[in-house]
């Protein structure tokens, strides 16, 4: 899996260099297409659509019209043209790591961080925003939240906030304990 996202990050990287580009003209482009690929990924996580866009005996312009009809609204032409050169080079199932990393520009650019808050169960919408609240006092800057779920936490979160991991978990203090009483440090 390492070689598909580091594709996927350098279709990203260029679809944004490209969008990047004609936000001097267009104002408003990289938001568009970064819009756009999120839709288009999403149509591509459909079963149906992705057997329609992965076979190689349709002709490209065959397939992008299977994508085009799905989605509610057409796509831009250079958005249909990066899907059409995945297509290409036989790497259609990247849509969706580039879509991600295409997202991950576009928060770099808007100086938004990512955090995965996960939790052995469900958060309730004041733990969120809590989070969220203590998240951007720490970041200086808003954060953009997702939420998992391991039952295997036992209790409490683990928050990872770009590279950095606070492991506040039931499980991860009694690994931290365990380590402890291993090395005879209590």
């Amino acid at each position: 899996m390492p070689r598909a996202s580091t594709d996927a990050r350098r279709y990203a990287e260029a679809a944004f260099q490209v969008a990047m580009e004609r936000e001097a003209a267009e104002r408003g482009a990289v938001d568009a297409w970064n819009a756009a690929l999120a839709r288009a990924a999403a149509v591509y996580a459909d079963e149906r659509v992705a057997r329609v866009m992965t076979n190689p005996t349709l002709a490209r312009v065959a397939r992008q019209e299977v994508l085009q009809r799905a989605l509610v609204e057409p796509l831009p032409t250079p958005i249909l043209n990066l899907i059409g050169l995945l297509m290409q080079r036989r790497r259609i199932e990247l849509l969706p790591l580039v879509a991600a990393e295409f997202q991950r520009l576009v928060d770099r650019r808007n100086g938004v961080t990512s955090a995965t808050i996960t939790s052995a169960s469900p958060l309730a919408d004041d733990e969120r925003h809590a989070l969220a609240e203590r998240l951007t006092l720490l970041t200086g800057g808003p954060v953009r939240l997702t939420a998992r779920v391991d039952p295997a936490l036992i209790g409490g979160v683990v928050v990872r906030l770009g590279d950095r991991l606070f492991d506040g978990s039931v499980r991860g203090r009694l690994e931290r304990l365990r380590a402890r009483l291993v090395s005879g440090a209590l």
